[in-house]
C-alpha cells in the first residue's frame, strides 16, 4: 500500500454512496485518509452485549434497529421517537425525548453503534437519548479492529473503557467507518513510509513527533497528551507549509519590478487638507508608509486593517491621487492607473460617490464598472455629476488610459478589461476575496502592480500573519474626530420595549432605524428540524403592525435582484424609509450617517466580530446612537459573549476574544481560507505562529527553491492548492 495510492484501489468493497461522501470531504488518497484527522474523542462507556447491560451505565453497544416509530407521552403529549436495538444476547428500547425526527432518519434492519445511558428499572430498562453511528460494518468487524486482535466478546462480558475519535463526517461515511478503514491502513504500516515534510532539525528544535508517530497518536491515541503532541505537531506543519508558501510568494513579487510613482508630498498634503473632516494621525501614518512603499523599485505588498468607521476609504483615496497624478515612466501625457475592487454592488456605488466627493476639486476622471452598469465622473454634462456610459465604450477608455481610478465588483477582473498603465490594486474587505482573485487582479498589468488589500474585520495578529504572511500590516486604531461611543445594551426578550422606545425617541428626531434577523424567511412549520430563529419578512409585517404602525418599514436580504436591493438602500439613505429590516447583508460598508440605533434580533447567532461590524453601521456620523443586541437564549457562554461585545473598546479587541472562545474557524469564516480546523485551533497560540514564521523564512532564504526539501515543497504546493479552492 502506498500513501499516493486512490481510496479505490485498497478499499474495493466501496459503495458509490461512499465514495462520494469521501470526495466530499476531500478524501481520494490514503494520505489524504491519514490526514483526515479526528474532530474530538468519546470517551465511549463498556462496550459489549445487550444481556449485560446495567441500569445506570454509560454503554457502547453494536446491534440492528428495529421497528423505528413515533409516539407521543400520555399526559404532556410530548413526542417520543422510539426504536428497539437488537443483538445475538437479547434487546433492549431506545428512546429520544422531544426528537421525533430522529425515529424518521432511522429504518428497521440499520446496522448502528450506539452510546448512552441505561436507564429506567427492572424489565423495563431502555437507553435515554442514545447518539448513533450509522455505520456499514457488521458487529464483529467492529469489535475485531477496536480493540486486541482476537479478543472476543463473552456473552454479558464487558470491556475496558476505549477512547473513540470522532471524525467530520459526510452521510455515507461515518466515523465508526473512518475509524476502521485508518486501522486497516495501520496494519499495512503505510504510514511508516511516509517521508516526514518537517525537517529533523526542526522536529528537535520544537520537541515534535515525527510523522509517523503522530499519526498513529492522533488516530489511535493511549492517552489523550498523545493527541496533543500530534495536534501541535500538525498545526505547526500546516501552519509552517503555509508560511513557506508566503515567504516564496513574498520573495518571487520583491524580486519584481514596479511602476515608479511620482511622490509629491506638497500636493498629497493639499489632497489631504481638502477631505471634509480633519484625518487622524493612524490615517496619516497609514497614507506615509504607503506612499514610501510606493517610492521603493519592487511592488507594496500591504493589508490595512482598520475598525468600523476609521476612515479606510480615505486612506485609499489619498494614495490613489498619488498613483493618478503620476505620468508613465518616458511618456508626456496619460497617467498611472488604480484598479478598486469591491466586494458588492452597493460598496462599489458607495465607494464612488465618496471618490467624486474627495476628488470633486480635483480633475481626475473616475470610473465604475459592476455587472449591471458602467458610470463616469465628471459628466460632459454636468461636471460635478457622473454620467452612464456603454460597457464597450468604458472598457476602450480603460484599456486608453483615459480613466485613472476604476472601481468595481468582480467585472473589474473580467479578462475583457485591461488597463493600459496599471499601477495600483486596492482590495477593499480582503476577506470576502481569496488569493485567486488577488492573483487575478495582480495580473492585469504587464508588470506588477503595488497592492493594498483593506478590512474592515479586525483580524487577531496571528491569523493576519498566518493568512497574509506576505504582506505589511498597518493598523488603523483610532476613530475620526467627534464620533461617540456607540451606547450598547442586552436585552432578554421582556425587556425589548426599551429598544423600541429609543427607536421611537430617534424617529421623532428624525433619524432612522436597523433592525437585523437571522433568516429571510419564516422556517417551514412542518420541518420538525426548522431552525426557529426570526425572519426578516414576518418581523417587518409584526413591527409595522405591533410596534410602528405610522413608521415607514422595507425589507432587505440577500435572495433580493442587485436592482431590487439598490433601490431599497436608495430610499434608505435618501431618507425614504425610516426603519429597514435587513440580515447581515448590511454588515460590511453600508453607510447612512441618519441611521442611529440599530436591533439585533437573535444576537447569540453571529459571531463577535460580525456583532462589531453591524453595530458599525450606526457609526457613521457625531449623533449618539445605540446598538441593542437581543439574544433568545441567555446561556453561560451567550451571557459571556454578549458581555465581551458590551465591554470591549474596539474590534482588535473583540476579535481576540473571539478567537480565544469560538476560534478561528467562525471568526475568518475557515474554511473560506482552505485552512484545516487543526491550524485554525493553533492560531489560538502566537508563539507557535512566530515559530513557524521565522523556520519557513530562514529556510526560503536559504534555498529558495527548496531543492534539499522535496517533502516539504509537496507539501507547501498541496496547501497553496487548498487555499486556492474558495
Amino acid at each position: 500500500m502506498h500513501y499516493d495510492d486512490t481510496i479505490e484501489k485498497h478499499f474495493t468493497r466501496l459503495r458509490p454512496e461512499q465514495k462520494k461522501a469521501l470526495h466530499k470531504l476531500g478524501i481520494r488518497t490514503i494520505r489524504d485518509l491519514l490526514y483526515h484527522f479526528p474532530a474530538r474523542y468519546e470517551n465511549a462507556g463498556p462496550t459489549g452485549t445487550i444481556a449485560g447491560v446495567a441500569v445506570g451505565a454509560e454503554v457502547t453497544l453494536y446491534g440492528t434497529v428495529r421497528k423505528p416509530d413515533i409516539r407521543k407521552t400520555w399526559k404532556t403529549r410530548r413526542p417520543i421517537a422510539e426504536a428497539w436495538l437488537e443483538d445475538a444476547s437479547g434487546k433492549i428500547k431506545m428512546m429520544w425525548f422531544s426528537q421525533p425526527y430522529i425515529a424518521k432518519s432511522l429504518h428497521d434492519g440499520m446496522v448502528v453503534k450506539v452510546s448512552g445511558k441505561v436507564a429506567g428499572t427492572g424489565a423495563k430498562i431502555y437507553l435515554a437519548n442514545p447518539e448513533i453511528d450509522r455505520s456499514p460494518i457488521t458487529p464483529e468487524d467492529a469489535h475485531d479492529s477496536l480493540f486486541h486482535q482476537g479478543r472476543t466478546l463473552q456473552q454479558g462480558s464487558t470491556l475496558d473503557t476505549a477512547r473513540y475519535p470522532v471524525y467530520p463526517e459526510s452521510q455515507g461515511v461515518s466515523s465508526l467507518w473512518l475509524m476502521h478503514a485508518i486501522r486497516k491502513i495501520f496494519e499495512t504500516k503505510a504510514h511508516e513510509h511516509i517521508e516526514d515534510p518537517i525537517p529533523a532539525d526542526i522536529l528537535a528544535r520544537y520537541n515534535l513527533p515525527s510523522l509517523s508517530s503522530a499519526l498513529v497518536f492522533i488516530h489511535a491515541p493511549h492517552k489523550l497528551s498523545d493527541a496533543t503532541a500530534a495536534r501541535k505537531r500538525f498545526a505547526f506543519e500546516e501552519v509552517f507549509a503555509l508560511q513557506i508558501v508566503m515567504q516564496r510568494r513574498r520573495r518571487a513579487l520583491l524580486q519584481e519590478e514596479a511602476l515608479p510613482v511620482a511622490v509629491d508630498r506638497r500636493a498629497l498634503a493639499d489632497f489631504v487638507a481638502s477631505f471634509p473632516f480633519p484625518a487622524t494621525a493612524a490615517q496619516m501614518r497609514a497614507i506615509d508608509a504607503i506612499v514610501a512603499d510606493f517610492e521603493k523599485t519592487h511592488p507594496m505588498l500591504r493589508l490595512l486593517e482598520g475598525d468600523v468607521g476609521s476612515g479606510k476609504t480615505a486612506v485609499a483615496a489619498a494614495t490613489a491621487y498619488m498613483v493618478a497624478t503620476s505620468l508613465p515612466k518616458g511618456r508626456i501625457a496619460g497617467t498611472l492607473q488604480v484598479a478598486y475592487l469591491c466586494p458588492t454592488e452597493i460598496l462599489a456605488k458607495q465607494h464612488f460617490s465618496t471618490f467624486v466627493s474627495y476628488f470633486r476639486d480635483h480633475p481626475i476622471p473616475i470610473g465604475l464598472i459592476t455587472g449591471s452598469e458602467c458610470r463616469k465622473f465628471p459628466s460632459r454634462v454636468r461636471y460635478e455629476e457622473s454620467a452612464k456610459i456603454a460597457k464597450p465604450a468604458f472598457k476602450k477608455m480603460v484599456a486608453n488610459g483615459e480613466i485613472p481610478i476604476v472601481i468595481g465588483t468582480h467585472a473589474l477582473i473580467e479578462k475583457s478589461l485591461s488597463l493600459r498603465y496599471f499601477a495600483y490594486a486596492i482590495i477593499d474587505e480582503q476577506h470576502r476575496f481569496g488569493t485567486v482573485h488577488r492573483q487575478k487582479l495582480a495580473t492585469k498589468g504587464t508588470i506588477a502592480p503595488h497592492l493594498l488589500s483593506m478590512t474592515a474585520t479586525p483580524i487577531p495578529r496571528t491569523l493576519a500573519l498566518t493568512l497574509y504572511g506576505d504582506l505589511d500590516l498597518t493598523l488603523l486604531d483610532e476613530m475620526p474626530l467627534g464620533r461617540k461611543t456607540i451606547i450598547t445594551q442586552v436585552l432578554a426578550p421582556k425587556e425589548r420595549e426599551e429598544a423600541y422606545t429609543r427607536v421611537r425617541k430617534e424617529l421623532a428626531l428624525g433619524h432612522q432605524a436597523y433592525v437585523i434577523c437571522p433568516r429571510i424567511d419564516e422556517p417551514d412549520p412542518a420541518k420538525e428540524l426548522a431552525l426557529q430563529a426570526k425572519s426578516v419578512k414576518a418581523e417587518a409585517a409584526r413591527l409595522k403592525k405591533e410596534v410602528f404602525p405610522h413608521a415607514t418599514i422595507d425589507i432587505l436580504h440577500s435572495k433580493m435582484r442587485p436592482a431590487e436591493k439598490e433601490a431599497t438602500m436608495k430610499k434608505f439613505e435618501m431618507g425614504e424609509v425610516d426603519i429597514l429590516v435587513a440580515t447581515s447583508v448590511v454588515e460590511v460598508g453600508v453607510n447612512v450617517p441618519n441611521a442611529t440605533v440599530i436591533l439585533i434580533e437573535g444576537a447569540e447567532r453571529f459571531g463577535l466580530a460580525q456583532l462589531h461590524q453591524l453595530r458599525g453601521r450606526v457609526l457613521r456620523s457625531t449623533y449618539q446612537s445605540y446598538c441593542f443586541a437581543l439574544p433568545e437564549s441567555f446561556g453561560s457562554s451567550t451571557r459571556e459573549r454578549m458581555k465581551a461585545f458590551v465591554t470591549a473598546k474596539n474590534g482588535f479587541e473583540l476579535a481576540e476574544y473571539d478567537l480565544a472562545l469560538r476560534g478561528a474557524g467562525e471568526l475568518a469564516g475557515g474554511k473560506q481560507w482552505g485552512v484545516s480546523d487543526i491550524a485554525m485551533e493553533a492560531l489560538k497560540n502566537i508563539k507557535l505562529v512566530e515559530a513557524a514564521r521565522a523556520e519557513a523564512a530562514r529556510l526560503v532564504a536559504s534555498d529558495p527553491e527548496l531543492r534539499n526539501y522535496p517533502e516539504l515543497k509537496a507539501r507547501a504546493r498541496t496547501i497553496d492548492r487548498q487555499m486556492h479552492l474558495e
